[in-house]
């Protein structure tokens, strides 16, 4: 059973939308790359619906928006060029989101392993967590390219908690989005979802074990969840 007082010895993060409000960062490089290639902006909250899955999958997104399909090669080509363009703007209009970095103190209050999984490339993730202060409370980032199959699929949560030498029933994963929920119940671990995120679903479907509105709520589902083992 479950005790508040050693539960979760884990707890995993997502980064975009979860952790921090990334979309400004990200809409204005998928901008600048359409415009490279004769297409027209994409308004902030489209793109914001289009994050999700990584890079790849976003660039798909936007230029499909635009009326072009990329794939095999010609999809890479322009994911590089996107990855250089969003290089260089990785944290100009990034901000925490609401009650982050009291959930990441949360996490060393409470003695819990804390880990960043995120499909987005794991140097950018780094470059992001460092700005904000919360590298040297994150004990493991693992990145779309560090290399497990990425979120749904369960091997990033599985790899992170074998990093943390953590038990999947003594973990749980905080998310915004269908990829976040589906991972962990893929790998058998305990779910958030938090609102205000990127998710064209609504939060309460994503078949969380607890919604919250804000981080600010962590410790109580926390809580929540414990009483529930």
């Amino acid at each position: 059973m479950r005790s508040a007082h050693d539960w979760p010895r884990a707890v995993l993060f997502d980064l975009d939308g979860t952790l921090v409000d990334s979309a400004p960062d990200i809409a204005a490089s998928a901008n600048a790359l359409l415009a490279q290639h004769g297409h027209a902006p994409l308004p902030l909250g489209e793109v914001r619906s289009m994050i999700g899955n990584g890079v790849g999958k976003l660039v798909q997104r936007a230029f499909a928006a635009r009326g072009t399909m990329l794939v095999d090669g010609g999809l890479a080509a322009v994911v590089e060029q996107m990855m250089e363009i969003y290089a260089g703007r990785l944290t100009n209009e990034t901000v925490p989101m609401p009650g982050a970095p009291a959930a990441i103190r949360l996490c060393r209050a409470l003695g819990a392993g804390t880990g960043v999984v995120t499909n987005k490339p794991e140097t950018f993730s780094r470059t992001i967590i460092e700005a904000f202060g919360w590298l040297s409370d994150t004990d493991v980032i693992v990145g779309g390219d560090t290399g497990p199959a990425r979120k749904p699929a369960p091997d990033m949560l599985l790899f992170a908690l074998h990093r943390l030498d953590v038990a999947i029933g003594s973990a749980v994963m905080v998310g915004d989005s269908p990829a976040d929920i589906e991972a962990a119940r893929a790998a058998g671990v305990a779910s958030i979802a938090v609102r205000g995120g990127y998710t064209n679903i609504p939060v309460e479907l994503l078949g969380a074990d607890i919604v919250i509105d804000t981080l600010d709520e962590l410790g109580f589902a926390i809580q929540a969840l414990a009483g529930r083992g």
